[in-house]
């Protein structure tokens, strides 16, 4: 086990005229949405690219406390280090920092005062070439006691953003809304979902279903209907008939489940003669977006092959490998995972 790092100040008295310290950073996107998060500030013109295109900055560039906060981390961490008490910050900002690019802060005592133990240190930060990006000064109250303490492990912190679907969403910005037939749907998720999905460009939906119960639904949100042709069933399972032979018939390319269960909508899917089946195996796959990886992840099958055969997985990764190429995936990895840690009998999986 290593020794942890150290961190120790310099007192009122050790400091002398002249002493200086400094760190060097290169801002990031984390740094950016990090900052914005903590302080609260929002301002598009750090967070927002194609707007902040559109200033006299013409692109993205950090906040400007973001560099003061570098400052407060010399003073703070270095000179004098722990003990160390702001007072004073005066700051005059030449130029923003922008993504990408790497500063220096230096801070340089300049002034001893001993009643209140003031330090006042001059304060810079510059460009990899040396130009000027801010100037000004700071006064600290030095610490009168030597300190050495280990260097605190600070927690590790995650930023969860949605890019997975917003890449997703943007592939699908070129192509024609899918008619999409929405199967019963009669609550209020299952029919803003097929909607908010119309509204978004993504699909063209027919809505089969009770009617009556379709604009019951629709009034509790406040939807209007009038874009959207519905299609009159009676009840649920006639629903899941109506809307296969929607597709079957080729008035819509692409079928949504609504408020119905999902065996009822498979049942009908999955006749031999008058479903949707094809020469491959029907699954069922989640994709999900997780923080910490750039790329979606794909799960299947989670939902309707409860004992798959050899061939039945063959045509399960198969189909997952399609959804990720046409997802935008380049490189699709298949990972496959069994539901216990043992091998057992009773689930031939293992």
């Amino acid at each position: 086990m290593t020794d942890p790092e150290m961190i120790r100040n310099k007192t009122f008295d050790e400091i002398e005229v002249g002493d200086t310290a400094s760190l060097t950073r290169t801002l990031t996107k984390d740094d950016i949405d990090l900052f914005a998060v903590v302080s609260g500030d929002a301002n598009p013109t750090h967070l927002d690219e194609g707007f902040a295109a559109t200033t006299d900055l013409h692109g993205v560039t950090g906040h400007g406390m973001w560099i003061g906060s570098l400052i407060s981390a010399v003073l703070g961490n270095e000179l004098p280090g722990p003990g160390a008490v702001y007072v004073r910050q005066d700051l005059h900002f030449k130029r923003p920092v922008r993504l990408g690019e790497t500063v220096s802060v230096a801070v340089t005592a300049t002034d001893k005062r001993p009643e209140g133990n003031i330090v006042v240190f001059d304060c810079r930060c510059s460009d990899a070439e040396g130009n000027e990006i801010l100037s000004g000064t700071a006064e600290v109250v030095a610490p009168r006691e030597a300190i050495s303490l280990p260097r605190a492990t600070l927690p590790e912190v995650g930023l969860k953003r949605y890019d997975s679907y917003k890449r997703l969403l943007e592939r699908c910005e070129p192509i024609e809304p899918l008619k999409t037939v929405v199967a019963h749907p009669c609550s209020e998720s299952a029919l803003k979902g097929a909607l908010e999905a119309a509204e978004a460009g993504l699909i063209s939906p027919i809505l089969v279903g009770p009617e009556a119960r379709i604009r019951t639904a629709a009034a509790e949100f406040g939807a209007d209907l009038s874009p959207y042709r519905i299609v009159p069933t009676e009840h649920s399972e006639h629903s899941a008939a109506e809307a296969v032979t929607l597709v079957r018939n080729g008035e819509a390319e692409a079928l949504m489940k609504g408020s119905l269960h999902t065996d009822e909508l498979m049942r009908e899917i999955a006749k031999r003669d008058t479903g949707l089946r094809t020469g491959r195996r029907i699954s069922h796959c989640f994709i999900l977006d997780v923080p910490t990886y750039d790329q979606p992840l794909i799960v299947t099958d989670a939902a309707i092959n409860i004992y798959p055969t050899l061939e039945d997985k063959r045509d399960i990764c198969q189909n997952a490998i399609d959804l990720a190429r046409a997802i935008g995936i380049k490189e699709v990895r298949v990972a496959i995972l069994s539901a216990v840690e043992t091998v057992t009998t009773k689930i031939p999986g293992t």
